[in-house]
């Protein structure tokens, strides 16, 4: 699970996911911001996930890797 304020490579493969949709254009920076949050807000209020919003939780990662190539 991530959530604002985390950082690393796995932020930087959601950020990557997130640009493949079309939801972030920022840099690629492995930090997990406002700008990564509010696109994961937005890519699981479109797909109708009820996760904690914001958060990339289980249900999330599994739907975005499922219509996103790897990194």
């Amino acid at each position: 699970m991530l959530r604002r304020g985390d950082g690393g490579p796995e932020v930087v493969e959601l950020q990557q996911r997130l640009r493949q949709v079309w939801l972030y254009q920022g840099d690629l920076n492995g930090r997990y911001g406002h700008r990564v949050e509010e696109a994961v807000r937005h890519y699981q209020w479109s797909r109708g996930i009820n996760e904690e919003l914001g958060v990339y939780g289980p249900l999330t990662r599994s739907r975005l890797e499922s219509e996103t190539g790897g990194p």
